[in-house]
C-alpha cells in the first residue's frame, strides 16, 4: 500500500488536469475519465489497482448518495414526484426484467437469475453523467430536477433488485413471498431506520456544545452510520441514506449555523469531487484486468462486447419507451388528480428517455459481486458481467453523453421554462427582502435608528434598493469589474501589513482576506 501511495496522489491530480481540461472543451468529465484511466491502465509498470468487493458500496455510495439528498430542491422532488418514482422504481424493474430476458436468450449460459443481477447492475442512470453536460448548456429545469430525484430513489430499487438476484443465483431458488416480505422490510426498515438516525444527529447537532469544525465531521459520519446499522438489520442501506439525509437537509436550517453550513457544502462538495473522480477513473483503470480475465474462461473480447452492446441497446430503447410511456400515463391521470404537466409534448419525455447514461452506481454494484459462492466455486460469469456492465457504462457515456447538448439544443423550447426569468426573479426577491427589512427596522428600533450610524447606514442601503428599478437592480458588467479591482487592492494591502506591521496579529488580516472573499463571491450574484 505504502509504495503505492505517490501513485494514488498523481491519479488525483490526473483526475483534476481532466477535468480542467473537459471544461474547457465544454465535454462532460466521465467520459475523458473512463478514457484515461483506460490509457494509463495500459502504460507499463502501472500497479493494479483492488479494492475489495465488500467495501466498493460502503466506501463510495454513502457519502455520494448522502451529498446528493442534501442538494436536491424539496419543491421540485415534490412537484415531480410521480414521474421521478415511476422512473425511480417502475422503469428500474421493468428495465431489470428486459435485461433479464434478453440476457437468458442471446448470452450462451446465463440464467434469467444472471439476467436480473445484470438489470439490477445497469438499470440504474447515472445523475453525475448528465449534471455534468447540464453544466454547459441551458436546458430546461424540469429534466434536471426529475434526473436528480430519480438518481436518489433508483439507486435503491435497483440494489434491492440485486440483492435478491445473488440470492437466487447463489440459492438456486427464488421464493416469491418470501421475496415480497423482504422487499418490504428492507424498504419500510431502511427508511425508519434513516429517518431515526437522522434525528439522533439532528438532536446532537442541535444540543452539543459543537463548533463548524465538529459539525462537518458529524456530516460525515451520519450517511456510514445510517448505512451501516441498516444493513445490520438487512434492510436498505442505500434508502437509509436516502431518507435520512432528506430529514436532515430539510431541517439544516434549525440545527446547524450558516458557519456551518457554509463551511460543510465548501468541504462536501471537494470530498464528493474526489470521489465521483475517482469511481470514473477506476472503470477505466480496471478493464485490462477484467479483459484478461474473461480470456482465461474461454470467452472472445469481440463476443463479449457485442453482448455489451446489445444490452446497451435494450437500456436505450427501453428508457425512451418508458418516458414516452409516463407521458401516456401523466395525460391519463390528469383526467382524474393534478398533475405537474398535463401535456408534455413529445420533446421532453425524448431528452429525459435520452439522458440514460451509467456510472457509479453501476460500477460499484459490478465490483461488489462476490469473487466465489458460498461452497467455494467460482461465481458465474462474474468477469463477464463486469466486462458488460463497463460497456455499457463506456457506450452510454459515449453515445449519449456526446449527443446530448446537441439533442437539448435542437429540442429545448421556451415552454419547459417553468419559473419566472432569473434576473426577473432576482430582482423580485431583493426588493422583498429590502422591504421586510426596513419594516421590521421602523416597526421595533424606530428611536435606535435615529441615533445608529450602523442602522442607519444598512436602512439605507435597503432603501437603495427598493428605488431601483429593473435595469438597475443587476450590477453592470462593468461596475462589476471596477469593484473587482478595488477588492484586489484591498487584498494585497492586508497581504502588505501583515509583512510589514509585526503588531498586527495575522489572524485578524486572514478575518478581512475571508470578508473580501466572500464580497468576491456575492459578485457573481448582483
Amino acid at each position: 500500500m505504502l509504495e503505492h501511495f505517490p501513485f494514488y496522489l498523481i491519479i488525483i491530480l490526473i483526475i483534476v488536469l481532466i477535468i480542467m481540461l473537459a471544461n474547457r472543451i465544454r465535454v462532460a468529465y466521465p467520459v475523458l475519465l473512463v478514457i484515461t484511466g483506460l490509457l494509463i491502465s495500459f502504460v507499463p509498470g502501472i500497479p493494479v489497482l483492488k479494492i475489495d468487493p465488500e467495501l466498493i458500496f460502503i466506501i463510495f455510495l454513502p457519502p455520494l448518495l448522502y451529498e446528493a439528498a442534501w442538494a436536491i430542491s424539496w419543491k421540485e422532488l415534490w412537484r415531480w414526484r410521480r414521474i421521478i418514482c415511476s422512473f425511480a422504481f417502475v422503469v428500474v424493474f421493468l428495465t431489470a426484467i428486459s435485461v433479464a430476458v434478453v440476457a437468458n436468450s442471446f448470452i450462451p449460459g446465463f440464467s434469467l437469475a444472471l439476467g436480473f443481477l445484470l438489470g439490477g447492475i445497469v438499470s440504474p442512470p447515472d445523475a453525475v453523467s448528465a449534471g455534468a453536460i447540464l453544466k454547459f448548456i441551458k436546458g430546461p429545469k424540469r429534466l434536471s430536477s426529475i434526473l436528480e430525484g430519480e438518481s436518489l430513489l433508483n439507486d435503491a430499487s435497483s440494489l434491492i433488485i440485486l440483492r435478491f438476484a445473488l440470492i437466487a443465483v447463489a440459492t438456486g431458488q427464488f421464493i416469491w413471498q418470501e421475496a415480497a416480505l423482504n422487499f418490504v422490510w428492507m424498504v419500510v426498515g431502511g427508511t425508519g431506520i434513516g429517518l431515526l438516525t437522522g434525528l439522533i444527529f439532528k438532536k446532537l447537532h442541535k444540543y452539543l456544545p459543537t463548533d463548524v469544525n465538529m459539525d462537518i465531521i458529524l456530516t460525515f459520519v451520519a450517511p456510514y452510520a445510517m448505512y451501516i446499522v441498516a444493513e445490520e438489520f438487512h434492510c436498505s442501506g442505500i434508502l437509509s441514506v436516502v431518507s435520512g439525509g432528506l430529514f436532515l437537509s430539510y431541517f439544516r436550517h434549525h440545527f446547524l449555523t450558516g458557519s456551518s453550513r457554509l463551511s460543510a457544502e465548501n468541504v462536501w462538495q471537494s470530498i464528493v469531487f474526489v470521489l465521483n473522480g475517482l469511481v470514473f477513473m477506476l472503470i477505466g483503470l480496471d478493464l485490462p484486468e477484467i479483459v484478461n480475465a474473461l480470456k482465461t474462461e474461454g470467452i472472445g473480447l469481440y463476443q463479449a462486447t457485442g453482448y455489451g452492446l446489445l444490452i446497451t441497446a435494450v437500456l436505450i430503447i427501453g428508457r425512451i419507451i418508458a418516458a414516452y410511456g409516463a407521458v401516456i400515463t401523466t395525460i391519463i391521470a390528469s383526467h382524474f388528480i393534478t398533475v405537474a404537466d398535463r401535456n408534455p409534448g413529445w420533446k421532453g419525455p425524448f431528452i429525459l428517455g435520452w439522458t440514460g447514461m451509467r456510472g457509479v452506481v453501476s460500477l460499484a454494484a459490478a465490483l461488489s459481486i462476490p469473487l466465489t459462492l458460498s461452497d467455494g466455486s467460482p461465481f458465474p460469469h462474474r468477469n463477464l458481467i463486469l466486462y458488460i456492465t463497463f460497456v455499457v457504462i463506456l457506450a452510454t457515456l459515449l453515445i449519449q453523453g456526446l449527443t446530448l447538448p446537441y439533442i437539448i439544443k435542437k429540442l429545448s423550447h421556451t415552454v419547459y421554462n417553468d419559473y419566472r426569468p432569473e434576473e426577473e426573479t432576482e430582482n423580485h426577491l431583493r426588493k422583498a427582502l429590502a422591504k421586510i427589512s426596513m419594516e421590521y427596522i421602523e416597526e421595533h428600533y424606530k428611536e435606535k435608528l435615529n441615533d445608529s450610524p450602523h442602522l442607519k447606514r444598512l436602512s439605507s442601503q435597503w432603501e437603495a434598493q427598493l428605488s431601483l428599478n429593473e435595469e438597475e437592480s443587476a450590477m453592470p458588467e462593468d461596475i462589476k469589474a471596477i469593484y473587482t479591482k478595488v477588492l484586489d487592492k484591498q487584498r494585497k494591502l492586508l497581504l502588505e501589513k501583515n509583512k510589514k506591521k509585526q503588531d498586527i496579529d495575522e489572524e485578524l488580516i486572514r478575518k478581512y482576506l475571508h470578508y473580501i472573499d466572500l464580497e468576491e463571491e456575492k459578485m457573481k450574484y448582483k
